[in-house]
């Protein structure tokens, strides 16, 4: 697991995360992300990003006034698969 304080580039972290889960973090292996969040847009857009780059999102914490902190895994959201794989299950009709 490695840390990672993001705190300096404000609002222009997100290709950073992206950056780092890509080059610096090992499959299966977790990241912690420390941000400014300002507003809470970040929260919702850094959730978005994950999700979209197939990781998962481990937890998300508000660490103080300021700052957020998020746990990654570079790993796909096993959630996610199990929901997709049961929306593609046939459904049964027993009378």
């Amino acid at each position: 697991m490695k840390r990672y304080d993001l705190r300096p580039l404000k609002n222009n972290f997100y290709d950073r995360v992206l950056e780092l889960m890509k080059n610096d973090i090992q499959p299966n292996e977790n990241a912690i992300f420390l941000f400014e969040m300002g507003d809470f847009s970040p929260i919702q857009k850094i959730s978005d990003l994950i999700k979209e780059n197939d990781y998962t999102l481990m937890n998300s914490l508000k660490f103080n006034e300021v700052d957020w902190t998020i746990v990654v895994k570079k790993a796909k959201d096993e959630t996610q698969v199990i929901k997709e794989e049961s929306a593609n299950e046939p459904v049964s009709e027993e009378a």
